[in-house]
């Protein structure tokens, strides 16, 4: 006689052992009831075969404690034909995600930016440890609280002393918006002011992200790259010519510059998401000399003890050479992101195509530099006065 788990009493009678009681739903697709032994509610399993690799698939659903007994069975019916039809389409199956450290761990999959902030901020913290249904505001309120009183380092001395500045409201706002994201995703919002309400607690601080507004036109960007050591002088050209964030040039290997096509791949970037860009004539020469007798592993920009460069040895080369030339104070690699972008909007290229040239999104273009596609098109039209 096949089982039935739809009946409580039966399931009660059940004896506690490794194997699950299994009860077929349809062909391929199981569902599994384990008792425990030690007289709690059970377990309940899906299985699932897999036509692709000729094998059955199984996870444990869980042992749906919130429900009546005999709306168990109907939830974890449920949950085992979703995960059938999940691999019948040659989906995945994800890790059952309980505290709010796994759900970082996987938003962070694909997203490197969100990654390394994660681990500064929320895997060693306490929030990561709160089970993502017992989660409540005043959890999140305490991490915000811990994040906001922990200074933003500056920079590191040779002798180790460390210099930091109290954390800026727009950087607190960027360290807040992927535990939201990461949240956001598996969790539904709260009711308002509730302490439910986990989302209240990660509002944006208002009016936090200012313009930069420290510009350096062409020949000041020619005065820097030829004062600056000649070690650094191409890794710095190409942020003149190229609006990327320094760290995604920086992590660009030689295999990623095709010389035959003057393409550019950028993987390692803030978006998560690798992006081709096709290159100028003067980008692609520097690039082409860089790439020359290197392996496709190989740092695209190295220094010369072989290394690809970072913040902390792009920092001091940049900050000489600005003193050497007289540039303005303050002037540092992202000034010079800044001024290529700058250049961009002023010469009347769309914003989305400047945001997907440089891994940005058109909304945050728009914020920053919409100000200046308004000036060119005022300029534009005078034009056509008569």
């Amino acid at each position: 006689m096949a089982l039935d788990l739809s009946k409580v009493g039966l399931r009660e009678r059940l004896k506690a052992q490794r194997e699950p009681h299994w009860q077929r739903l349809r062909t391929g697709c199981f569902l599994g009831f384990r008792p425990s032994k030690r007289g709690g509610k059970g377990t309940w399993i899906a299985r699932a075969y897999d036509e692709d690799s000729g094998k059955y698939r199984v996870k444990s659903l869980g042992d749906f404690g919130t429900l009546a007994g005999n709306q168990m069975f109907a939830a974890a019916k449920k949950d085992a034909e979703a995960l059938a039809e999940l691999i019948e389409a040659g989906g995945e199956i994800r890790a059952k995600l309980e505290t709010v450290g796994d759900a970082c761990c996987a938003y962070a999959e694909s997203r490197p930016e969100a990654k390394e902030r994660f681990r500064r901020y929320v895997y060693s913290d306490p929030v990561a440890n709160v089970k993502l249904d017992k989660l409540r505001r005043r959890h999140v309120k305490e991490w915000r609280d811990r994040l906001e009183a922990q200074p933003s380092l500056v920079s590191r001395r040779k002798e180790g002393e460390r210099r930091v500045r109290v954390r800026a409201p727009s950087t607190v706002n960027r360290d807040m918006a992927v535990l939201r994201a990461a949240l956001a995703k598996v969790l539904s919002p709260g009711a308002p002011n509730s302490e439910a309400a986990w989302q209240e607690a990660l509002k944006s601080i208002p009016n936090a992200n200012g313009r930069r507004t420290l510009y350096l036109d062409r020949g000041q960007r020619q005065k820097l790259v030829g004062n600056i050591v000649a070690e650094a002088a191409p890794f710095v050209r190409a942020l003149c010519l190229l609006p990327l964030r320094p760290g995604a040039l920086a992590a660009l290997n030689a295999g990623d510059f095709d010389k035959r096509t003057a393409e550019l791949t950028i993987g390692k970037d803030k978006t998560g998401k690798p992006r081709r860009i096709q290159l100028p004539t003067d980008a692609a020469k520097l690039l082409t000399a860089q790439v020359a007798d290197k392996l496709p592993t190989a740092p695209l920009f190295m220094r010369e003890n072989g290394q690809p460069w970072n913040k902390d040895s792009w920092k001091g080369p940049i900050a000489k050479a600005v003193i050497t030339s007289g540039l303005p104070k303050g002037a540092t690699a992202y000034t010079l992101r800044h001024s290529t972008i700058t250049d961009l909007v002023s010469a009347g290229l769309p914003l989305l195509t400047i945001a997907q040239i440089s891994g940005t999104s058109a909304e945050m273009i728009e914020r920053h530099y919409g100000h200046l596609a308004s000036d060119a098109a005022t300029k534009a039209l005078e034009g056509l006065a008569l």
